[in-house]
C-alpha cells in the first residue's frame, strides 16, 4: 500500500521484470507465428499499390522521371515542373506513446499504472521485433514531449525501455499545458510515416467528470484523425481501486492534477455502491470512445498478469483487426 500513501519516487519494476523472458518465448513460438501480419499486414502498404508512400517534390528531370509521378499541384504554382518521389515501406515504424502525467502514479498492488504501461510496451515491442521492424517512444509529460529515436534490434528496444523506467517522476500538480488531446496530436505530427501506433494512458483528463458516453472525451477526435494513416492500438492501464471502492473507513480522496479533494467515508455500503457505478459508467466512456475512433484496445489492470492479458488479446484481436482498423470517415488528415 506504499504507493497509495506517498507519491512514488523510483520506479516500481526493474527492467528484467518488463517483459519475462522464459514467457515471451512461449508468447512467440505459440502466438506470434499467428500474429505475423496481425499488427502491419505483412508489411503491405496502407493505400492502394506497391506498398510505398509519397516523399517530398523536386524538380522533373527529363529522360530520368517517370511523368506518372509528376505533382500537378506544385507544379500549378511554381510554373515548375515537379515529381514526387516515393518511400518503399520496407519495415514496419512502431511508435508508443506513454502518458507520465501524475494520474500514473496510482497503485496499490505494488506496481504503478505508469510502469504497467511500460511493461504493456515492452510486450509489445518484443513481439513486433521479429522482422527488424523500428520501434520508438514519445513521453509526455505535463510541461513537454521527449522524443527517443526508433530503432531496430532488442538491444536498442531495452535502452528506449530503460530511459522510461528511469523517466524522473512527475509531481502531483505539476504545471503545464499537455493533456493526452495534445499528446495524440504531437505524435501525428511528429511521425508522418505510416505504421502501428500505440497510446499507452489511463485515458482521464484532469476536471473531466462526464460519464455520458455519447460525450466524446476531448482525446477521441485526435485519435480518430492519428488512424486515418496508422494503426492505431490504445492501452488503458488502470488500478483495482480506481473500479472497486475498498472499505477503509474514513479517508481523503484527492485528485493529483487538479485541487478536488474530499473526506469520504467508505464504510457507507451506499456510497461505495456509488463511486463503482460512476467508476464503470467512466470506463465504459472510454471504451466506446476508442470504439468510435476505430483503434484495437487494451485492458491491463495493475492486479493481473498483463502478458497473459495482452496474448489473449492477440488471439481475438486478430479476427477483428480488418475490420476495425478501417479508415475512420469524415476525418481529414
Amino acid at each position: 500500500m506504499a504507493s497509495v500513501l506517498r507519491e512514488p519516487t523510483a520506479a516500481t519494476l526493474p527492467l528484467n521484470k518488463l517483459a519475462p523472458e522464459a514467457a515471451l518465448r512461449r508468447l512467440e513460438l505459440t502466438i506470434v507465428r499467428r500474429m505475423e501480419g496481425f499488427l502491419h499486414g505483412d508489411h503491405r502498404g496502407l493505400l492502394p499499390g506497391p506498398g510505398s508512400e509519397t516523399n517530398d517534390a523536386r524538380i522533373y528531370v527529363p529522360g530520368q522521371d517517370d511523368v506518372r509521378k509528376m505533382d500537378w499541384a506544385v507544379t500549378a504554382r511554381t510554373q515548375i515542373p515537379h515529381v514526387r518521389d516515393t518511400i518503399a515501406d520496407r519495415e514496419l515504424e512502431v511508435w508508443a506513446l506513454l502518458d507520465v502525467t501524475p494520474s500514473m502514479n496510482w497503485g496499490t498492488e505494488g506496481v504503478t499504472k505508469r510502469d504497467l504501461g511500460i511493461a504493456a510496451i515492452a510486450t509489445i515491442g518484443f513481439l513486433t521485433q521479429q522482422m527488424g521492424d523500428r520501434f520508438g517512444g514519445l513521453i509526455m509529460r505535463p510541461d513537454k514531449i521527449a522524443r527517443i529515436p526508433a530503432r531496430s534490434g532488442r538491444m536498442a528496444l531495452y535502452g528506449l525501455l530503460r530511459r522510461m523506467l528511469t523517466e524522473p517522476i512527475v509531481k502531483d500538480h505539476s504545471a503545464g499545458s499537455f493533456e493526452l488531446a495534445a499528446g495524440i496530436e504531437a505524435m501525428a505530427r511528429l511521425q508522418r510515416r505510416r505504421g502501428l501506433r500505440v497510446v499507452v494512458s489511463d485515458f482521464l483528463s484532469a476536471g473531466d467528470t462526464e460519464l455520458d458516453p455519447n460525450v466524446e472525451p476531448d482525446w477521441e477526435r485526435p485519435l480518430r484523425r492519428l488512424g486515418v494513416r496508422n494503426q492505431v492500438l490504445c492501452v488503458e492501464v488502470v488500478d483495482r481501486r480506481e473500479l472497486e471502492f475498498p472499505d477503509v473507513g474514513d479517508i481523503l480522496i484527492r485528485d493529483p492534477e487538479s485541487d478536488f479533494q474530499r473526506y469520504v467515508n467508505t464504510s457507507d455500503a451506499a456510497a461505495r455502491a456509488r463511486f463503482d457505478a460512476a467508476a464503470a459508467a467512466q470506463r465504459e466512456r472510454v471504451r466506446i470512445a476508442i470504439r468510435r475512433a476505430g483503434a484495437g484496445h487494451i485492458s491491463l489492470r495493475t492486479d493481473r498478469d498483463w502478458v497473459y492479458d495482452i496474448a489473449r488479446f492477440v488471439l481475438a484481436y486478430r479476427r477483428t483487426a480488418a475490420m476495425l482498423h478501417q479508415p475512420p470517415q469524415g476525418v481529414s488528415v
